[in-house]
């Protein structure tokens, strides 16, 4: 009687999961414990290495050479375009936000036909929002809007 209640409850557990699972990705839920975006075109993505950089700007860029000199008051001069794409302080920290989905759409603008900036407007957009916290958060906002629409 104990080996028929156990798998029974079993079953119903197994049946439960899968109804959740199911709702989860239906209404999108977030996971449990971490959830990460899975489009090919988000920060995300490129830090992962799942697909070869464009020729253009290679992994190994630093922020300072490929955005201009004036990302020195607020990134490391060392700081490279992987290092970039793999940030995770965007909460807390606009400008982290701002090159972190700034590369990601300047790989896009590269990589991925009839993305709506170009490469030239990436650059010139990520060197505006450099003002202020408010057009840092504004233009990362934007940018993670147009890498998460991206196909």
């Amino acid at each position: 009687m104990a080996s028929l209640s156990t798998t029974l409850l079993f079953c119903l557990l197994l049946i439960l999961s899968f109804r959740l699972a199911a709702a989860a990705e239906r209404y999108h839920i977030p996971g449990f414990l971490y959830t990460r975006s899975r489009g090919r075109c988000t920060a995300q993505f490129w830090s992962g290495r799942r697909e070869a950089w464009p020729r253009m700007v290679p992994e190994t860029s630093t922020v300072s050479n490929v955005f201009g000199s004036r990302v020195y008051e607020r990134y490391r001069s060392d700081l490279t375009l992987l290092e970039a794409a793999a940030r995770n302080d965007e909460e807390s920290n606009p400008f982290g936000g701002l090159v972190k989905e700034g590369t990601a759409a300047l790989l896009n603008s590269y990589a991925r036909e009839g993305f709506p900036y170009k490469p030239w407007q990436v650059k010139t957009l990520v060197i505006r929002a450099l003002v202020s916290q408010a057009a840092a958060a504004s233009q990362a906002k934007d940018f993670l809007l147009a890498n998460q629409a991206c196909s």
